[in-house]
């Protein structure tokens, strides 16, 4: 019998590409407070992501009680410039300066999964992977950085742009999975639900 799944996460893009790929799945989102105490782009997802599952686990099990036959993902996205983190902007000028800094740059896009898959008696298997994608942005005139946050699109996304709307126009190439930057690496994703029976 297929586990229920549960999406640790409120991002409606990472939502859209769980259906768009035909897993059924329950959204959930905690909201504990989330600090990590990693230094390195991938092991920061990483952490973040488990936090995310687990801080979702304990909140359905305080509800429900033991969790069986059931599999939390937890994922998180960030955007790294030389080495910078740069997370979703406070306001329309931090948006506006992030942009100026990534325009006519590459720069790197790390998500952080970690599958937390319960069986039948309770028993938990964690696993956690990152993925790194490099972004090419194109030069970008002040006023087409002002038009762009304008749009308010920014405002809900780490390092300031979505690489699936608007801004797509000044994406030169990527190398890696396009999906990662939107926010979830899909295809990782599928395969390792397929590999713990989800879908059989």
């Amino acid at each position: 019998m297929a586990k229920k799944v549960i999406l640790a996460s409120g991002s409606p893009r990472r939502k859209e590409l769980l259906e768009q790929v035909g897993v059924e799945f329950e959204q959930r989102v905690s909201g504990k407070e989330e600090r990590y105490t990693a230094t390195e782009p991938k092991e920061i997802v990483k952490e973040l992501a488990l936090m995310k599952a687990e801080n979702v686990a304990s909140d359905i099990e305080a509800e429900k009680g033991l969790m069986t036959d059931t599999v939390v993902i937890g994922a998180d996205t960030i955007v790294v410039l030389d080495g910078q983190i740069l997370g979703k902007p406070r306001d329309e000028g931090h948006a506006f300066a992030m942009l100026q800094n990534l325009q006519g740059r590459s720069h790197e896009v790390y998500t952080g999964v970690a599958f937390l898959s319960y069986n039948k008696e309770g028993k938990k298997e964690v696993i956690s992977h990152a993925v790194e994608t490099k972004v090419h942005v194109h030069e970008m005139s002040e006023k087409e950085i002002r038009e762009y946050v304008a749009t308010k699109d920014p405002m809900d996304k780490a390092g300031g742009y979505g690489i699936q709307g608007v801004f797509a126009a000044y994406i030169d190439g990527i190398e890696g999975d396009y999906y990662n930057v939107v926010g979830l690496p899909v295809s990782y994703v599928y395969q390792q639900l397929k590999e713990i029976c989800l879908m059989c």
